[in-house]
This record gives structure tokens, C-alpha cells and sequence, in this order.
């Protein structure tokens, strides 16, 4: 566990969780570890992201950590009731379940707004406000429609990103939103809804494309066909099938990369000799670059251009990041014990602050783990 002597900055803030999956969860994570007090609300069994199968079974440990858990049925009247006064205590309400169905149970921010005035309710959904609003989304869905997926993939073959980005970028503006609700609350008294939703997120990732457009007048080609800025930009293969990405972005760049691999024709080639003339040939100087690289091996290659402060990059896959350096040398991976007792190294926020990276308090709570100390709290719950 991390300590720090000093209160984080979102330390008295109270948030009521109502949400799964990934784009609330990490929403209420980035405000939990910030050092809010986030009541994670899980229906009897709890939340089935506990429970899923495949890509999604890493889902509620990556998202939910210091956080406290507490059991309501909101499908019953009791629990509505209990949910509503709970809300009451709170600074902020999160959720991100399908349009209405939190208004089915007046646990929507029109009705509870009525009763806290100064409450601040955050919806995560697919689509803002508009013709769209209604449709349930996903993830891949919002890829599709937002430009990511066709400027991921070949030409003909859309691809969705390797993770969940709408998801999870989603979850962070949802948290800014929250951030600056807070913010207007001190200045006005009054609390008021945020919406983030993922298919505008999505738009927003592709907006310098959008922009790309609007300035030339001509459709940018996907990723994997696109006309790069600069001659050297590319993955290579290595000797024994291994890759590495290679980035040479200057003509000063060139010539060093040139010497690193001991190329000293292709810097002498008055047809290389500047960036606009390389990229007016790149094809024929890739295929030649490829020749000489797959005669070096990426362990010998990588610490010559790290020297020589070439950009360069091994293809990692994610599981070969629990053992990273830098991560572990930098604290941005640190253990965290989980409802079951085991522990697992955990990815912190990508932020440093003061010094100190906001980290895990807690363990990942169980199932209702809080339920009775949370409950305690409230009018209609306490003993005499």
C-alpha cells in the first residue's frame, strides 16, 4: 500500500458509484485515487464484471480499486429508497447504465436533483444529446462510427484499437467533468449533471483527421496507407523474426542512424540527402534499409540508438509489460491485494504529483464488504 503524509487533493469528497463494465468503473477510480471516497454500489451477487470470461476478465480489478463496496437492490423499493438517501450524503453520482433505466428507478439526476440541489450527477452513455441518444453502444460500435477503426486498419478492412480507449477515455472525462462541477459548486452552490459519452469521445480522437480534411480537401487514407511526414518511420524486421519500430524524423537523424548501422552509402547518396528527397523515394529506401537491418540483432541494436538518440521502440505486448523497468523503477506498478487474498501488480494513473504518484490505499474490496459501515451512516439505518 501507498501512504503520504499530506491529504490528496480530492480527499472529503464522497462519491456514489452505481455503474460496471469499464467507463464508469474508471471514472470513479481516477476520482478514488485522487482520494475521494468512492461507495461502489453492487446488486445482491455483485457485479457481474466480477465474473467475466476472455479480454473482459481483468476488467474489475484494473478499474476498482480503492473503492468500498456496499450491496443495494435497486430493483426493490427499499433499495431505492436506501440508494436515494445515500446519494444525499454524497458530493457526486456516477453512472453508466442504458439510457432510462436509472430514471425507471427516480435514481436519475432530474428526481434526486430536486431533493439535493447541490448533488452532482455524472452520466456515462453512448451519445450525447441528439438523434443518436437512445442507441446503445459499445466500444467497437463508437470505433466504427467515429473514424478510428477505418484509420486503424488496411484499406477494406476497418480495425478496432487493441483496447477499450473510448471506454476508458470516456471514465477521464467523465472525472473532468466532476472536476469541474466541483470547481462551479464553490463558486454557485449548486451541483448539476455531466454527460460523457463514447461516441463523441471517439470523434474527438479522430478530429485532427477531421481537420486534416478540412484544410486539404482530401480524404486522409487509413494509418497503414498514409503518406508519412518522414522517410524513416517504420517497423522493421530483425534477425531472428524479431521487429523493431525505427523513427529517424531529422536529416541530422539519417546520418546517424546511417552510421549506427553502418550504412555510410546511403548517407553519401546525394539522392538521400535531405528529408524531402528520402520521402520522394521511400519505398526503394525502406526495402534497402530492410536489407541491412535484418542483419542486426534488437538486443545489440537498441542500446546504439538509444546512445545515439534515435527513436526507437521494441514491439511489447502486454504481458511482457508486468516485468517492465521502467515502470517498476518509476512506481507506476505496484501490488495490490485483491478480494480473494491473492495480489497482483496493478498500472497506476499516469500522473505525478507533488513528487508522489496517487496509488493503492486499499485492498480491492469483496462483495458488500463496506455495506454495514456505509448503512450505518444514514438516519433511516442507524440504531438506537
Amino acid at each position: 500500500m501507498t501512504t503520504a503524509s499530506s491529504p490528496l487533493p480530492l480527499a472529503g469528497v464522497r462519491v456514489l458509484e452505481f455503474t460496471h463494465m469499464v467507463m464508469g468503473p474508471t471514472c470513479g477510480m481516477i476520482l478514488a485515487d485522487l482520494g475521494a471516497e468512492v461507495i461502489k454500489v453492487e446488486p445482491p451477487g455483485g457485479d457481474k464484471t466480477r465474473k467475466l470470461p476472455g479480454l473482459g476478465i481483468g476488467f474489475f480489478r484494473s478499474f476498482n480499486r480503492n473503492k468500498k463496496s456496499v450491496v443495494i437492490d435497486i430493483g426493490t423499493d427499499e433499495g431505492r429508497a436506501t440508494a436515494a438517501e445515500l446519494a444525499g450524503q454524497c458530493d457526486v453520482v456516477l453512472e453508466n447504465f442504458r439510457p432510462g433505466l436509472m430514471a425507471s428507478f427516480g435514481l436519475d439526476h432530474e428526481t434526486l436533483s430536486k431533493k439535493y440541489p447541490r448533488l452532482i450527477y455524472v452520466t456515462h452513455k453512448g451519445f450525447l444529446p441528439g438523434p443518436y441518444e437512445n442507441r446503445l453502444a459499445l466500444d467497437e460500435v463508437v470505433q466504427m462510427m467515429g473514424g478510428l477503426s477505418y484509420m486503424t486498419g488496411p484499406v477494406g478492412r476497418p480495425l478496432r484499437a487493441g483496447t477499450s480507449v473510448n471506454d476508458i477515455m470516456g471514465g477521464m472525462f467523465g472525472a473532468i467533468g466532476v472536476l469541474a462541477a466541483l470547481r462551479e459548486r464553490d463558486l454557485t452552490g449548486r451541483g448539476q449533471e455531466v454527460q460523457s459519452a463514447l461516441f463523441e469521445n471517439c470523434v474527438f480522437l479522430s478530429s485532427q483527421h477531421m481537420q486534416q480534411y478540412a484544410m486539404t480537401g482530401e480524404p486522409p487514407p487509413p494509418m497503414p496507407s498514409r503518406v508519412s511526414a518522414w522517410s524513416v518511420y517504420d517497423v522493421f524486421t530483425l534477425a531472428d523474426g524479431e521487429q523493431l519500430f525505427i523513427g529517424a524524423v531529422s536529416d541530422k537523424q539519417f546520418l546517424t542512424l546511417c552510421r549506427v548501422i553502418e550504412a555510410p552509402e546511403l548517407a553519401a547518396d546525394p539522392a538521400l540527402a535531405n528529408n524531402a528527397l528520402r520521402v520522394a523515394v521511400r519505398p526503394a529506401l525502406l526495402a534497402k534499409l530492410g536489407e541491412i537491418l535484418r542483419h542486426h540483432r534488437v538486443q545489440e541494436l537498441s542500446p546504439k540508438l538509444e546512445a545515439a538518440g534515435i527513436p526507437y521502440a521494441p514491439i511489447m505486448r502486454p504481458y511482457q509489460l508486468v516485468d517492465d523497468p521502467h515502470l517498476k523503477a518509476s512506481g507506476g506498478l505496484v501490488p495490490m491485494e485483491c478480494e480473494d487474498g491473492e495480489t497482483t501488480d496493478v498500472v497506476l494513473l499516469p500522473l505525478l504529483m507533488g513528487g508522489r504518484r496517487p496509488g493503492v490505499r486499499h485492498p480491492l474490496p469483496g462483495i458488500g464488504q463496506h455495506t454495514e459501515e456505509i448503512l450505518a451512516g444514514l438516519p433511516s439505518h442507524a440504531t438506537a
